[in-house]
């Protein structure tokens, strides 16, 4: 499929798809990436329906580390619970080393 005939959600989840095995990324790393600044909000509601698309959404967090999508997990912690299986250290909902780990795809891509 052509990228520009990909919709935005699209391209979220492509670039989701692409966040290494325990690193994460947030939500406005991909929206700069995308070229869209301010999108923050959106690539959350991409997130949001990524269900079923093979999609590591677990991997995508806030800018400060939270795991604010956590609801949208089947299980209460499996958010948390999948970010810790691939090494990433998490405490009161928010990832403890955000700086080690952190993907942006604007500088890896």
């Amino acid at each position: 499929m052509k990228q520009e005939t990909l919709n935005f959600f699209d391209k979220v989840y492509e670039v989701a798809r692409l966040v290494p095995y325990g690193r994460v990324t947030s939500y406005g790393a991909i929206g700069n990436y995308l070229g869209a600044p301010r999108s923050a909000r959106m690539v959350g509601y991409a997130m949001n329906g990524s269900s079923g698309k093979d999609v590591p959404a677990h991997r995508v967090v806030n800018r400060k580390g939270l795991l604010t999508g956590k609801h949208h997990f089947d299980g209460t912690n499996l958010m948390q619970q999948l970010l810790e299986s691939e090494g990433v250290k998490v405490e009161n909902n928010q990832i403890q080393n955000l700086e080690d780990v952190y993907w942006d795809p604007s500088k890896e891509l």
